[in-house]
């Protein structure tokens, strides 16, 4: 009232709080662009702002804005998306390795506030058994309101933080069982099959949700690839699982969780989707939520209601110090660092969605006496507890993001290998740069910049004018596509006389360490598998050469096959080519199956021990590199089957390769393949045959004696002889 009257004194007549659909919005999106731009001078986390902002404009402030059904509506939404995004970036493979570690802090985290809660309820506040223990449920749950300074700060792949999810889930899980149970008690809803019901129910619904949503995710995926198209079907599965979540009887937050769960393998975090899904929900919804929660905060309980004073210091107090406990024991029974235990309180402190739900499913219930389950001084209280929780799990997440973040860029800058690295990606064919800059997203290292380089080469004996047109097309889709993602990707439009020499001569202006181009469409039944340019290319570069031919997006396989021949570690791009396709496991969130000799996958197994890659892989022994008819029955159609080869005169060259494109030709012709030429230094060595007895003649001549003497000894042993 008093801004109003001071408004009316200057000469403004405005009605407050505001009705205006056009001026609630266009306040919303004021404080959501000013908010951190202000604070951040002070530096106090954004989270804060919003939330200071929501008591400054809200019924409680200075009456600007009324929380009406609009903060509802996108409150809910922001509070889904945040728990929808802490499922989708979870990393699965380090969340399995991590399972227990999140089962064991979600558990204490329940478990000692509770017990700490129903002590204080009962003692300290002189409540019943009932309200003490509804209220100590409150102390248990918890929001990952702070999750979005992790994303911010680019850590939220750190164990720490992935047991602080996975924690949160089975806290919340548990605080809405007890919240479902006393809410039945007073609705009359509890009965013998009660317990078992609502367990068959989840149980089911979860089974539903981790079966059928990824099915029908890939399925869709495979046929729509309008980036509006698939935004909308993501939002339309998130809130499906929230409400069918809610039809059961729990809370919506949970089937969010569980569809960001799985839907993590068909959205990798550098795709332009992941980067749409994190840019609306951080520009829109999740300060919506904020700032709803902010305009919930009374003022005036500090200083009119000595009561509410007592009740929430006893539940900031109660709710602080089990969430601490709870963290260093973790810490301590797993033996992890001190700035991780910072991590996990800072995550799991703050006090907002299940919290609110309880104080007001409680505050809604009248006892037979007439009093309400939680009253007044509770909910003000309560409201007390959401303010001082999500400011210290702001600062103390922020504080433990800035330190985890500063480890991963020293670690980072003491990798020279890291800031060399660099893809070219040759654009020629339309149809085929989608593929082709999405399969780089996924292989690239995201922690170096601007090592993505697209190629577009101009023969410049033809019709120049047409193909420069179409070539600008090329690289402007390809830029769109890395841009979309979040990603910088360099162009480069060059004429030619000559293609081949047109991508070798741009690979070493641009220092590139690694080419990335498709497979060469065959336009009669005399033309080479490769092509001419890409045989070109081959024979005048020893860089790594990934010839891709795919046949469903990036995102939709579900296995990765890799056939790896013998000597294949003594190769110097061993290393690198590992590395990538662990990368690309890594990110698409899918298996890896290596066949090859017992030593090479010894090496493969040590780079990746060496490396920290948690990618989920499979070793099987292939002695017989000749024919590959025995992995066609182990690759299906959404698998992607990776052939390391070799150039002729390498340590690793096998006679068998000259017949790798028949038989990819014949044996996988329906599924996704990528024949791997591995960075290879020197000259050949067939080419120092003269003063090295011991070259290629002589290798090949070995090579078949050997294998002569491996299938007489075959025949042999079959007939009983040997």
């Amino acid at each position: 009232m008093e801004l109003e009257r001071l408004l009316e004194y200057i000469g403004i007549n405005i009605d407050l709080p505001i009705a205006d659909p056009t001026w609630i919005f266009f306040l919303v999106l004021a404080i959501i662009l000013f908010a951190p731009i202000v604070l951040e001078r002070l530096h106090i986390p954004h989270i804060i702002g919003m939330i200071l902002a929501g008591v400054l404009v809200g019924e409680h402030g200075l009456n600007i804005l009324v929380r009406d059904s609009s903060f509802e509506l996108f409150g809910q939404v922001g509070l889904y998306y945040i728990m929808f995004l802490a499922g989708l970036e979870m990393n699965m493979e380090d969340f399995k390795s991590i399972r227990v570690k999140a089962t064991a802090l979600g558990l204490l985290a329940f478990i000692i506030p509770m017990g700490i809660g129903i002590w204080t309820n009962l003692h300290l506040l002189n409540y019943g058994l009932l309200t003490s223990i509804l209220l100590a449920s409150m102390y248990a749950s918890h929001t990952l309101v702070a999750y979005p300074i992790a994303q911010r700060y680019g850590v939220t792949r750190q164990r720490s933080v992935g047991i602080a999810v996975g924690g949160t889930a089975v806290t919340d899980t548990l605080t809405l069982l007890v919240l479902a149970v006393i809410s039945g008690l007073y609705k009359g809803e509890i009965s013998e099959m009660y317990w078992v019901w609502l367990f068959v129910k989840v149980v089911v619904l979860g089974a539903v949700i981790m079966y059928a949503f990824p099915r029908i995710g890939r399925w869709f995926f495979r046929r729509y690839s309008d980036g509006v198209v698939q935004f909308i079907f993501v939002l339309a599965m998130v809130f499906l699982g929230a409400g069918l979540m809610a039809f059961v009887g729990m809370e919506g937050i949970l089937g969010a969780f569980l569809v960001g769960l799985v839907l993590n393998r068909l959205i990798p975090q550098v795709s332009p989707l992941m980067n749409h899904l994190e840019f609306v929900g951080n520009a829109l919804f999740i300060p919506y939520f904020l700032i709803g929660v902010g305009m919930l905060i009374n003022v005036d309980v500090l200083f009119g209601h000595i009561d509410s004073i007592k009740v929430a210091g006893v539940m900031i107090v109660a709710a602080l110090s089990g969430k601490w406990i709870a963290s260093w024991l973790t810490q301590k029974i797993f033996r992890m660092s001190s700035m991780e235990c910072t991590m996990m309180y800072g995550l799991s402190t703050a006090q907002a969605a299940a919290t609110l739900a309880a104080v007001m499913v409680g505050y809604n219930i009248i006892m037979p006496s007439g009093e309400r389950l939680l009253n007044e001084d509770v909910l003000n209280g309560t409201i007390l507890l959401i303010l001082v929780t999500c400011i210290v799990s702001s600062f103390i997440t922020e504080h433990a993001a800035k330190h985890m973040a500063l480890d991963e860029a020293t670690a980072a800058s003491d990798d020279k290998s890291q800031q060399q690295e660099r893809f070219l990606i040759p654009v020629a064919n339309p149809s085929t740069i989608d593929t082709l800059i999405s399969l780089a997203l996924v292989v690239r290292d995201d922690k170096v910049a601007d090592n993505l380089v697209a190629l577009s080469v101009i023969n410049d004996n033809s019709d120049t004018v047409k193909l420069e047109v179409q070539a600008r097309r090329n690289l402007e889709r390809a830029a769109q596509i890395a841009a979309s993602a979040g990603v910088s990707l360099k162009t480069v439009s060059r004429f030619d006389l000559n293609i081949t020499t047109g991508i070798l001569h741009t690979a070493k202006e641009n220092a590139a360490t690694a080419i990335i181009i498709g497979l060469h469409y065959k336009s009669s039944i005399v033309d080479s598998f490769f092509g001419n340019i890409t045989e070109n290319l081959l024979r005048n570069t020893y860089l790594q050469v990934m010839v891709v031919h795919l046949l469903m997006p990036v995102n939709t396989l579900r296995r990765i096959v890799v056939a790896v021949p013998p000597k294949a570690e003594f190769e110097p791009g061993f290393v690198k080519w590992v590395s990538h396709i662990c990368r690309m496991s890594a990110q698409l969130g899918c298996r890896v199956l290596f066949h090859g000799q017992e030593q090479t996958l010894g090496y493969i197994k040590g780079v990746m021990l060496k490396k920290k890659f948690n990618t989920r892989a499979q070793f099987f022994e292939m002695d017989d590199w000749d024919d590959l008819l025995m992995l066609s029955n182990r690759v299906n159609y959404d698998h992607l089957f990776v052939a390391v080869s070799a150039r002729r005169g390498f340590i690793s060259y096998n006679n068998s390769f000259d017949k790798l494109p028949t038989q990819i030709s014949k044996y996988f012709s329906n599924c996704s393949v990528m024949v791997l030429y591995p960075e290879q230094k020197g000259d050949p060595i067939e080419n120092l045959s003269f003063s090295n007895p011991h070259g290629i003649a002589e290798s090949k001549f070995l090579d078949r004696v050997g294998k002569g003497v491996k299938e007489i000894r075959a025949r042999l042993k079959d007939k009983g002889e040997v």
